[in-house]
């Protein structure tokens, strides 16, 4: 094995394929151990790394071991990803919440970048992923004012019969607010409105198969910039002008919150129903600050709040009806244990369950005494089977989803399967999950 030190934090290594072959083997330990091991200071430390194999062109081989490595950090870092050429990519690690270390100066020049796109576009498109929760869709908004802020004409594209109770609600109140409500288009208006000099905006997710209308982003795959707060994955846009991906962050309403600092004080502030759906968002995603939460949450909770939002409306988005809660009872009542820490529910086969009952019970899971990770299996209107998948932060099932085709957060992940049932995916499911508990021992070693 050959190491070389480029600079104070990056280094180079060689290694034999029989080498490699015995790290992954060990799920590569040497994370723990430096995190382990540094943890007792001050200031602990983490590893990403990015390593590539096969193939006898090195100058590829270094180019593809970057781009491990720049997913490996895009990712919070803390993790190894190894990948060769035109292969899947497999990852170790991770198993920590990342500190928060972006600075407010970073939130600055975000802000300015995006300000300086929009005034180089004819119009602003920003679209949230398919489904659209509240953080989504009030990331949405917030981006609309920050378009408005540089006189600028900004489009949401929603498909209005394919959304939650809580932003239907949302939909509702807008009724008051004609120049947002307005501003809401489907994504055929959005293709007919769209030109070649258009912006972009993709808002909580990277993925361009989750967006609302992938045929846009299609169109606009070189002026696309991308704001959000999940762990990058290897689906990812191939020339985006713009990225703004923060998995430090609490939420992508909490990372455009921050920007409207920086835009002109002469300009319209944020109304009401914008800083109640926006706090709305955080508010869901941290489940009541309780997750994923530090200090710059906070700020930019007070100034949502400082800017008129409202916690009675806020109340009102997120009751749910009758239905839904006796349905995510009985799905409670279907919960089995792999193990000791690990809950999981299977719905019926024949029943359709609403994505955000499926979330809500995997929530309910870890309220109960030595869950630290649910997974709840259900069958969606599309017909496919989705999981959702929820832990305490000791377990990582985001790395799960992943074996699964989904994604996601250290402590939230969630896939859609199609051409299965629900007993198939929990089979799959399980034998996940036990394979990974057989591996902890060898991991901590």
């Amino acid at each position: 094995m050959y190491l070389k030190r480029l600079d104070d934090d990056h280094y180079l290594v060689f290694m034999y394929a029989q080498a490699m072959r015995a790290v992954e083997n060990d799920k590569f330990s040497i994370l723990d151990t430096i995190r382990e091991s540094t943890s007792k200071q001050n200031f602990p430390l983490t590893l990403s790394i990015g390593i590539a194999y096969g193939g006898a062109d090195l100058t590829k081989l270094a180019d593809q071991a970057q781009s491990n490595l720049d997913l490996a950090l895009g990712r919070g870092g803390d993790q190894v990803v190894v990948r060769a050429q035109d292969e899947e990519a497999r990852f170790y690690g991770g198993k920590t919440n990342p500190m928060e270390k972006r600075t407010r100066v970073r939130a600055r020049m975000i802000s300015q970048a995006l300000q300086e796109l929009m005034n180089q576009s004819d119009a602003i498109f920003v679209q949230g992923h398919h489904q659209p929760d509240m953080d989504s869709i009030g990331a949405c908004m917030g981006i609309r004012r920050i378009a408005q802020m540089n006189q600028k004409v900004c489009y949401i594209i929603l498909d209005r019969n394919d959304v939650h109770s809580d932003v239907q609600r949302l939909l509702n109140s807008l009724k008051d607010y004609p120049e947002i409500n307005d501003a809401i288009i489907t994504p055929d208006e959005a293709l007919a409105k769209m030109t070649k000099q258009s912006l972009l905006v993709m808002v909580d997710h990277s993925k361009p198969s989750l967006s609302i209308s992938p045929e846009l982003y299609h169109q606009l795959e070189n002026r696309v910039m991308i704001i959000d707060h999940h762990r990058r994955g290897e689906e990812f846009p191939e020339n985006p002008m713009l990225v703004y991906i923060e998995p430090y962050a609490s939420s992508t309403c909490e990372l455009i919150t921050e920007m409207f600092e920086y835009q002109s004080q002469e300009s319209e502030p944020i109304n009401k129903i914008e800083a109640t759906a926006m706090l709305t968002g955080i508010f869901i995603d941290t489940k009541s600050f309780s997750l994923r939460t530090g200090s710059r949450t906070f700020d930019a909770a007070s100034y949502l709040r400082s800017a008129g939002a409202d916690s009675v409306q806020m109340q009102q988005f997120m009751k749910e009806n009758v239905d839904s809660y006796l349905q995510r009872n009985h799905l409670i009542e279907l919960v089995t244990f792999v193990n000791e820490d690990m809950a999981v529910i299977a719905g019926e086969e024949d029943e359709v369950y609403d994505s955000v009952t499926a979330a809500q019970a995997a929530d309910d899971l870890l309220n109960m005494s030595g869950v630290d990770a649910s997974f709840v299996i259900t069958k969606r209107e599309d017909g496919r089977i989705g999981i959702s998948a929820r832990s305490m932060g000791e377990i990582n099932v985001q790395v799960i989803m992943e074996k699964m085709g989904g994604g996601g957060h250290l402590s939230s992940g969630a896939t859609q399967i199609a051409d299965s049932t629900v007993t198939e995916v929990k089979e799959q499911l399980v034998a996940i999950l036990k394979a990974q508990t057989d591996d902890q021992p060898a991991s901590a070693s």
